[in-house]
Parts: structure tokens; C-alpha cells; sequence
């Protein structure tokens, strides 16, 4: 314990320690240094490589995954922040072996081209139906400005959103 500001305040590291992360409905213990990533802990500790790492400073998308049902980006998370929250990543979205429509509509609206950023606009995608299950144009616009398409996608990516089966 450390005093800061008069407060006494439990530090962690410089090495690992032990992080209990809820990730697509499954508790994951792994040793992990205070200062990783939830995007670092995803791809390096538990295979699940969905998420992108390109900007790994908040600014693009690719790394989006949902954290208690709302989208943000795991570069900024740190993971032992992560700790008793329930995350979602892309690859929860084929759980039970089917599509889900969103990833669906993905794919009959050709809302992909290279396909890397894909994930994350999937997962902000999946949290704006969630909130807003007809979303108007602005709400998907608005919603998913966040996430960048290097290929130019974009208006396939409002169709997927806007036309999905099922909206």
C-alpha cells in the first residue's frame, strides 16, 4: 500500500499478477502484468484474435469488443480493469455454430472488403442493433463513427446495418 493524496492505495506488479477475465461467458485466470491490454490478454493469452490490433491508440476500431454490452475499444482497456465485467468479443457471435444476422447481413450487403476491419465494425454493429433495433441512418452513422473502413465500405456496412433479415 502506497499513500496518495492521503489515501492509502494497493499497487500492483511490476509483475504479473493474477486477472480473472469473464470473456464471451467463460471465467479466464491468467497472470498478466498491471499494465497489458484487454486487447494484448485477448490475442496473446487466449487465441481469440478477432479483435485487431492496428492503432493501438483508440482511434480506429478494429480492436472493438463489448464490455456489459457497450462497444470499446480493448487497446485502451487495461486488463486488469477488465476484472469483473462481462466482455463479448467477435468470435461469441458464432457461439452456437450459425451467424449471427448481423454477420449475415455482412455478408449479403458485401459490407466487407479487405475484411480487417471487419470485427470490430461487426461488434459495434451487434451493440447499436441491441440498443437500437431499427436504427435510423443518423443512429447508424452516429453509432458507428468510431470504427474506421480503410477499403471504403461504408455504404455497404449502412445496408448490412439498416436491411439485416430480421430488423
Amino acid at each position: 500500500m502506497v499513500k496518495v493524496a492521503g489515501e492509502e492505495v494497493k499497487l500492483w506488479g511490476p509483475g504479473a499478477v493474477p486477472v480473472t477475465l469473464e470473456i464471451n461467458g467463460k471465467p479466464s485466470k491468467l497472470q498478466l502484468e498491471p499494465r497489458q491490454t484487454l486487447l494484448d490478454a485477448l490475442r496473446d493469452h487466449l487465441d481469440l484474435t478477432g479483435a485487431k490490433k492496428v492503432c493501438d491508440r483508440a482511434e480506429c476500431g478494429t480492436c472493438t469488443v463489448l464490455m456489459d454490452g457497450k462497444p470499446v475499444y480493448a487497446c485502451s482497456v487495461l486488463a486488469i480493469d477488465a476484472q469483473g465485467h462481462k466482455i463479448e468479443t467477435v468470435e461469441s457471435l458464432t457461439a452456437s455454430g450459425n451467424l449471427h444476422p448481423v454477420q449475415q447481413a455482412f455478408i449479403d450487403n458485401d459490407a466487407q472488403q479487405c475484411g480487417f476491419c471487419t470485427p470490430g465494425f461487426v461488434v459495434a454493429a451487434k451493440a447499436l442493433v441491441d440498443k437500437y433495433p431499427n436504427p435510423t441512418p443518423e443512429q447508424i452513422t452516429h453509432q458507428l463513427s468510431g470504427n474506421f473502413c480503410r477499403c471504403g465500405t461504408y455504404a455497404g456496412i449502412r445496408r448490412a446495418v439498416g436491411e439485416r433479415k430480421g430488423a
